[in-house]
């Protein structure tokens, strides 16, 4: 009887990770059509190519040494069980003193699944912070070092309880990756940013700042709400289990919350924007609930829903004012990724001292850690590959468009052309 409970638990718990990483992998289409959404249509093509050659990237360089160097699973995988075998009787005699609850059992394929999906997810937040002006095959070298390396590293020290450089290890609580994936991905966009320069016409002179209009908001705003489902998955799958009442519990309140932080993040930033813009502005109000999501996704299993879209409103809130401050400082972020999961990343850890247990010292030494590491050595590639290749591409081409310069195509040919 106690096998075939085992295997049971064993199904359940393989076929919700399977699931949930299949919302996350979702999520590499809202992040397309977000960020298609928001350039000129003139970069269309070329911010898709990005998009879908990113999670190519991801997945493979994830499965040839990022999982080694997050988890120890062997170069190519060579040391992850992916058969799904599993010796029974050694499992049911290890937990026979407390009796079988569940445990976390899964396979060792199911669980590389999920956690590749992950790793796209970070380097999909460098592509829109850099739009419009980075050339294709830069971005996509830099995405071969994010995904096989940089990330998995600090991951490893997270997530993968290694210590730091053999030194000491991290008491930091982050539940479905605020720093370990969103922030992580903005210290490397905000890298790239500062080395790349901004868009031409986006500053005056004078100080001021020029909007740059996306060419398709029906477009962006599919993409939040593509982005709010595969939330789900993200932060539901990082139970890394479902059987049980227990954790079936914990997975409803998980869902629960997630979906009131995005509720209050746009609410929050919408009335903002009205405050001070006079308008209710659908870019801050989109920004906002991928705000709320990215507060929330630090605890969202412990936190009330009131609780929840509380945390997920001062996210809304602190985007909007994020974006602003970046304007001021002439960092140029053409979907405001940056603001969203950098900025906003940051406060969802601190917000699990400030709402949950977690300790205050804890969490900053994390966070220091994981974004000096990533934007440092971001730094270093960014610059390697500025000086092999260069970042940029030329004046002209950007006059133009890089759909034409770098893909050779344009998105929407016949209703504009850039010839």
């Amino acid at each position: 009887m106690e096998n075939q409970i085992f295997e049971l638990q064993y199904a359940i718990d393989t076929f919700y990770f399977l699931v949930c990483g299949a919302l996350v992998m979702w999520m590499a289409a809202g992040f397309a059509m977000l960020e298609a959404g928001l350039v000129r249509a003139k970069n269309t093509t070329e911010i898709l190519t990005k998009n879908v050659a990113l999670f190519a990237i991801a997945c493979t360089m994830y499965m040839i040494c990022g999982y080694e160097f997050m988890y120890g699973g062997g170069w190519f995988l060579s040391g992850v069980d992916t058969t799904g075998s599993i010796d029974v009787a050694a499992v049911l005699a290890a937990s026979a003193e407390e009796g079988f609850d569940g445990g976390s059992v899964y396979s060792g394929a199911s669980d590389f699944f999920f956690q590749v999906v992950f790793v796209a997810t970070a380097m999909s937040i460098v592509s829109g912070a850099v739009a419009e002006r980075m050339k294709l095959w830069a971005f996509l070298a830099f995405a071969v070092i994010m995904t096989g390396f940089i990330y998995p590293v600090e991951g490893g020290w997270t997530w993968g309880g290694n210590e730091v450089f053999g030194m000491f290890a991290l008491d930091y609580s982050d539940y479905a990756g605020s720093g370990i994936v969103h922030m992580a991905g903005a210290a490397a966009a905000l890298a790239g940013v500062l080395l790349l320069g901004a868009r031409k016409g986006k500053y005056g002179e004078n100080g001021e700042v020029n909007a740059i209009p996306g060419a398709n908001l029906p477009l962006a705003t599919l993409g939040m709400f593509i982005l709010w489902l595969g939330w789900f998955g993200f932060n539901g799958g990082s139970t890394l289990k479902l059987g049980g009442i227990a954790v079936a519990n914990e997975v409803a309140n998980v869902f629960m919350n997630t979906n009131a932080a995005a509720s209050g993040g746009l609410v929050a930033a919408l009335i903002v924007a009205r405050i001070l813009f006079g308008k209710a502005d659908l870019t801050m109000a989109l920004n906002g609930a991928l705000a709320g999501l990215v507060a929330i996704t630090a605890d969202p299993a412990s936190q009330t829903a009131l609780m929840s879209t509380i945390i997920g409103a001062i996210g809304g809130v602190i985007v909007v004012f994020s974006i602003l401050a970046l304007d001021k400082a002439k960092i140029d972020d053409p979907v405001g990724a940056i603001s969203v999961h950098g900025t906003v990343g940051i406060f969802g850890v601190l917000a699990v001292a400030i709402f949950g247990d977690a300790s205050f010292g804890g969490q900053i030494v994390g966070l220091l850690t994981i974004f000096i590491w990533v934007f440092v050595t971001s730094l270093i590639a960014w610059g390697i590959i500025k000086v092999v290749i260069g970042l940029r591409v030329s004046e002209e081409e950007e006059f133009s468009g890089v759909d034409i310069s770098e893909c050779g195509m344009e998105a929407y040919p016949e209703f504009a052309s850039s010839k």
